[in-house]
């Protein structure tokens, strides 16, 4: 079959900001390898989406507000070995790195880098599903191996995202169901682990230590 014959591979976006998804839309539109066949919000609506469109790749943010990105990229990679799946994430730790390696993803992407590098993981997701890749995972697994930075808790790298996310106390708690002092509890030990003073020394560090990365707050388009 001749190249331009070729079937365009069809591609699931599962994002809760329409705008992320708009640009990621117009990026795989601009790739005639590819077509999207339909857009999500939430968890519910991307399970119902992938049963009736079977996409070859689905693109998926790690947070949505039913439920965790990972989980569903999870779901979906034991009801089909064949879909490819990219991890979109807003930080880009090594914690967030090996869930989406563990949830069988086939890609994990910042969401700040270009749209471009997203359709790109795409194809390498469509080709080679179980292949999993990241920019920095060599890296991250030698920090794996040999860990040097702090160690965080689960709730601590919770605590962490929301606060590098600009959400002070009382949202967190609300955030994570758990009390006002037990959220600065967290902080307190979090900011001691991180040797810093406050959100902004606790964020550099963190990224400084792999926990975080640069640049998060740029959306693909």
């Amino acid at each position: 079959m001749e190249r331009g014959n070729t079937v365009p591979m069809s591609v699931m976006l599962v994002d809760d900001h329409e705008l992320i998804r708009q640009g990621l839309r117009r990026a795989f539109e601009r790739d005639a390898g590819f077509t999207v066949v339909g857009e999500a919000a939430t968890v519910a609506e991307a399970q119902k989406l992938a049963e009736a469109t079977q996409p070859t790749v689905a693109v998926i943010d790690i947070r949505l507000p039913d439920g965790s990105g990972l989980e569903l990229a999870q779901r979906l990679r034991q009801n089909r070995g064949d879909i490819g799946l990219v991890i979109l994430t807003m930080y880009a730790g090594d914690d967030h790195l090996f869930g989406a390696l563990d949830a069988g993803a086939s890609a994990f992407v910042p969401k700040s880098s270009p749209s471009d590098d997203v359709v790109a993981a795409a194809r390498h997701a469509a080709a080679t599903p179980s292949a999993f890749v990241a920019d920095g995972l060599a890296e991250a697994m030698q920090r794996r191996l040999h860990p040097t930075g702090p160690q965080l808790t689960r709730r601590e790298r919770e605590v962490l995202d929301l606060l590098a996310d600009g959400l002070g106390v009382s949202s967190i708690a609300r955030k994570l169901y758990i009390s006002e002092s037990t959220t600065k509890t967290h902080v307190s030990k979090l900011y001691d682990k991180l040797n810093a003073s406050n959100r902004a020394q606790a964020i550099m560090a963190a990224v400084r230590a792999g926990l975080l990365s640069h640049g998060e707050e740029a959306q693909p388009g």
